[in-house]
């Protein structure tokens, strides 16, 4: 911590935040329950008859088109305002939402489900910008990790809720992520203010790829995010196939499972994080890093209900200790007036994660389930290893 800002309570730090902030909150809580079918996909396309390869295509295109908007929804942040774009990716996922349900062919499902990763990743580079816009740094690491708390009580609820309603009717997940996404749009609408734009000279790609090529610490942290990124996308792929094939469960005991990952945010995040930002950003991820690392490998000990359950609980630990510092760590390394287009580079690593992680954990998987959990371990102690490194060229870009 900044030894000029004095401690403040886990209280004072929320009633700090603007009201412009909460209005994310709740519409990000809201699209959150209903974020259903994305989690589901690979199981819904196995009910459909589809092989594993015809799966691991589709979510790839999900992740082919969330990559490509990174550089749209960047461009767009800073160009357009924070507002209009996030207010252009509410309604266009919902209506990508609504043509998937009705997807019917291979083609038809690669389609609908890239235009829906393309037009729902949009919006991250825009509120994750808005939040840097709105909030002081000594105040980031509480907000990112209240986004995190209503994005994983969504969630949780959702997940709980999906696993019942993905018994009777799918296409009622559709529909219920679809509505969900146009109250998000709604409350930004009504409670986000518009704000200056970024000047049409300095808001263009060359310019903020050229001050990147130089930020040698968001770099190494972006690379590391990259690899965690790829772990995170084995729970929507990889491991529902060991929750489900491995272990035998049904799909409203998988939900209640990622529930588990939900409510442990809901409850210990926040908390948590009084005590976590006492200590150097790098090393608090490093270390939330190793942690997840340990948990996702736990899997390589076979698929028993209690293995998945304590390989929940460890990676989660990890998740609430890493994740809150790294989204305020990375923030900070951005120049406020390319905050829009350092965004959209990290969910261009986060995308590129999606289109990998899914469809080579679910390949490995096929071939040999040990090898791929010993093997997200490994990656997870290379991306320590990378945001320790990140660390030694900034002392603490957090509090700077």
């Amino acid at each position: 911590m900044n030894p000029e800002t004095p401690p403040t309570t886990l209280w004072q730090d929320l009633r700090s935040l603007p009201g412009e902030y909460w209005i994310l909150f709740s519409g990000t809580l809201v699209n959150r329950f209903g974020h259903f079918v994305i989690p589901f996909l690979a199981i819904y396309l196995s009910r459909q008859g589809y092989d594993a390869r015809v799966i691991s295509f589709t979510m790839a295109a999900y992740g082919a088109g969330a990559l490509i908007a990174g550089a749209i929804g960047g461009y767009l942040a800073d160009r357009i305002g924070r507002r209009s774009t996030m207010l252009l990716a509410c309604v266009g996922s919902a209506l990508s939402m609504l043509l998937l349900s009705q997807a019917h062919s291979v083609p038809e499902f690669v389609g609908a489900t890239f235009m829906n990763g393309l037009l729902s990743a949009i919006y991250g580079p825009a509120s994750g910008a808005l939040i840097a816009d709105l909030i002081p740094p000594h105040l980031r690491v509480r907000a990112y990790s209240c986004q995190r708390f209503a994005i994983n009580l969504g969630f949780a609820a959702g997940m709980a809720t999906a696993g019942f309603m993905a018994e009777r009717s799918f296409f009622a997940l559709f529909v219920a992520d679809a509505a969900t996404t146009l109250i998000l749009g709604a409350l930004v609408f009504f409670g986000v203010k518009a704000r200056p734009r970024i000047a049409r000279e300095l808001s263009g790609w060359g310019i903020a790829l050229r001050h990147m090529k130089t930020n040698v610490p968001f770099l190494l942290a972006n690379g590391a995010g990259f690899l965690i990124g790829v772990v995170f996308w084995q729970m929507s792929s990889s491991y529902a196939l060991q929750a489900t094939k491995g272990a035998g469960l049904d799909e409203r005991a998988y939900g209640l499972l990622m529930a588990l990952n939900g409510i442990l945010i809901v409850f210990l995040e926040l908390p948590l994080t009084s005590y976590t930002k006492r200590f150097p950003p790098v090393l608090t991820m490093a270390v939330g890093y190793g942690i997840v690392g340990l948990g996702m490998g736990m899997n390589a000990f076979g698929p028993t209900i209690f293995m998945l359950i304590t390989s929940m609980l460890v990676f989660t630990l990890g998740e609430m200790i890493a994740l809150p510092v790294n989204s305020s760590y990375m923030a900070a390394l951005a120049p406020d007036e390319m905050r829009g287009r350092y965004q959209g580079v990290m969910s261009i690593s986060w995308s590129s994660a999606t289109m990998v992680g899914p469809s080579l954990g679910i390949t490995m998987y096929g071939y040999n389930p040990p090898l791929l959990w010993g093997a997200i371990f490994v990656l997870c102690l290379v991306a320590a290893g990378l945001t320790l490194a990140s660390g030694r060229k900034r002392y603490n870009p957090v509090t700077d």
